[in-house]
């Protein structure tokens, strides 16, 4: 999936994207896979402190990091929200049987939702999984009954009301995981 070109990516673009054939994925060592590890715990864990866990010097560290961006195995780095607390406290996984053919189509009409947060095209009883966070349940209905029902392309929709969740990637102590530092590099 990933070019090796030194080009920026362009913006809204994935860095390390191509529109060309699939590249194989490079295989990841021991010491790349503890770098991923990390930074999905913390983004903004400093290339030093990356460094010291993972036991390679900060310009290993810094290589790797750059060559796992470069090579699209990374993405990009992002911030791990708490919905409830952000004002979003009703989400909900939507499923969707939408008409053959039409996935492009429909994906990026998903994209426009406000709330969408993962759009997935999955096998099984249905054709798309949907994940929305919302103020409140009348906002969640009035987006499954007027916005999602009028897309000409959805035959039908099942909503299952989020209760409760885990996030996996908090590691720190108490409800939620640690909170963020700053992570700060010396010369």
């Amino acid at each position: 999936m990933a070019g090796t070109g030194s080009a920026p990516a362009a913006p809204g673009s994935t860095p390390g994207a191509t529109s060309g054939p699939p590249v194989a994925p490079r295989p990841l060592d021991p010491i790349d896979r503890s770098i991923m590890r990390l930074l999905q715990a913390d983004g903004r864990a400093s290339i030093r402190s990356v460094a010291e866990q993972v036991h390679v010097s900060r310009a290993n560290a810094y290589a790797r990091i750059n060559r796992l961006i470069d090579d699209g195995v990374i993405r990009g780095f992002t911030a791990r929200v708490n919905h409830e607390r952000a004002g979003q406290g009703a989400s909900a996984y939507i499923t969707l049987k939408i008409v053959q053919n039409s996935w492009r189509t429909v994906r990026e009409q998903l994209r426009e939702l406000p709330g969408a947060a993962h759009i997935a095209l999955v096998s099984g009883d249905f054709d798309v999984l949907l994940l929305v966070h919302t103020p409140d349940n009348r906002t969640l209905r009035e987006l499954v009954l007027t916005r999602l029902q009028a897309i000409p392309e959805v035959l039908s929709t099942r909503t299952l009301l989020v209760f409760e969740e885990t996030d996996l990637l908090d590691t720190g102590p108490g409800p939620g995981g640690g909170a963020p530092t700053i992570a700060e590099e010396s010369p």
